[in-house]
């Protein structure tokens, strides 16, 4: 057994700070001490709202992992203690989406990821009187000094990246990210529109301009995501509170033509109509926020202009490829992930939830390998 410090979702908006014991790993998983773990809007509805019987509570949340692995199953390969990880959503490896390289729509993915628990149904934590408290969230649980992770969700990277840094890569990192190199395909000298400036829309600004995107325009309605947008890559912002006409603002940018491509990361569906319409003929927009039940609307006329329209989960991106690659150009400082970053030990977590609620943060990175009070991290 190892003890672990985490972060105990009791009940719904509830979070309770305890000891924990983890119970001996399986032969596909990995044992991973976590140096940084992001908070993304997944984690905070499910604490703020539940989620529909799965990752019921008592459960340790988070799925933003990033550390040094302790031990590796007997079945893992490639994997060894020492190495420093990332970790992302697990994959059953062998349906037909993972097997042609898109392991973000693997067929059992709500039943890998969101359960709270192994296939059969067993959890690796404890509490303090014995009673199981659901883990594998996302597979890891990364809320917590150790996590238990999945071979399929544990990505090797370069032994010279401070694992502090890389938290956000394995959700809001790599949807950002993997939507603009690998679903829009950005190309060099082209143009984007980005709707959205939390983690998602910062790291697609930061995505574009590493394709060599030559006019990158965000688009939000508070000043301090417009600077951090401008921080990061954005060549041109536009502030929603200034106009109704945020398609002829776009268009006054590039010529009156409309961008080749928009990412849409807010959720709302009159945004993604919006990221639809500033295109221009032959553009291509990507909807990665979610609005589950609400109608997407615009007029249909766009597409017979050539205009393309496509959703995806965590980028489309096959992530033993992408997240080491991301890695590479933040050590090349092409990719400053760290200038969205607010850190905080994983005992001020109730802070960062607020800080993240309120859209003070870009984005929060708990460090929970610190101890109780993280007195070797920044606050900041």
């Amino acid at each position: 057994m190892t003890a672990t410090h985490a972060a105990v979702m009791r009940d719904v908006k509830t979070i309770s700070l305890e000891d924990l014991d983890v119970g001996p790993i399986r032969d596909d998983e990995v044992l991973v001490r976590i140096e940084s773990a992001g908070i993304c809007a997944t984690d905070i509805e499910i604490l703020d709202e539940g989620f529909d019987q799965l990752a019921t509570p008592p459960v340790v949340l988070g799925h933003e992992g990033a550390g040094v692995v302790e031990q590796v199953g007997r079945a893992v390969t490639g994997l060894e203690p020492g190495d420093k990880v990332l970790l992302t959503s697990a994959n059953c490896g062998h349906c037909r989406a993972c097997v042609s390289g898109k392991p973000a729509y693997c067929e059992h993915h709500y039943d890998i990821n969101f359960s709270g628990g192994r296939s059969d149904g067993s959890t690796s934590l404890t509490d303090q009187s014995g009673q199981p408290v659901h883990s594998h969230f996302f597979y890891q649980s990364s809320w917590s000094t150790y996590a238990v992770a999945h071979a399929t969700s544990t990505i090797k990277v370069s032994p010279d990246v401070d694992p502090a840094v890389l938290g956000p890569f394995g959700c809001g990192v790599r949807t950002g990210a993997g939507s603009v190199l690998d679903v829009l395909q950005v190309t060099p000298g082209s143009s984007i529109a980005v709707f959205g400036l939390g983690a998602v829309g910062l790291t697609a600004i930061m995505a574009a301009k590493v394709a060599g995107a030559s006019t990158i325009i965000a688009v939000a309605r508070k000043k301090p995501q417009l600077d951090r947008a401008l921080e990061v890559g954005a060549t041109h912002v536009i502030d929603t509170t200034s106009t109704d006409d945020v398609p002829a603002a776009v268009r006054a940018i590039v010529g009156g033509t409309g961008v080749d491509f928009s990412l849409e990361a807010t959720g709302n569906a009159g945004v993604m109509r919006t990221s639809v319409e500033v295109l221009g003929e032959m553009g291509h927009a990507v909807i990665t926020g979610v609005a589950q039940g609400q109608a997407l609307e615009f007029d249909p006329w766009l597409l017979l202009g050539g205009r393309k329209v496509s959703g995806s989960t965590l980028g489309d991106s096959a992530p033993s490829i992408l997240l080491p690659r991301l890695v590479d150009l933040y050590l090349q400082g092409r990719f400053p992930i760290d200038k969205i970053e607010t850190h905080y030990p994983l005992d001020d977590i109730d802070k960062a939830l607020a800080d993240s609620r309120s859209g003070r943060v870009a984005k929060a990175v708990l460090h929970p390998a610190t101890g109780p009070n993280g007195s070797d991290r920044p606050e900041g």
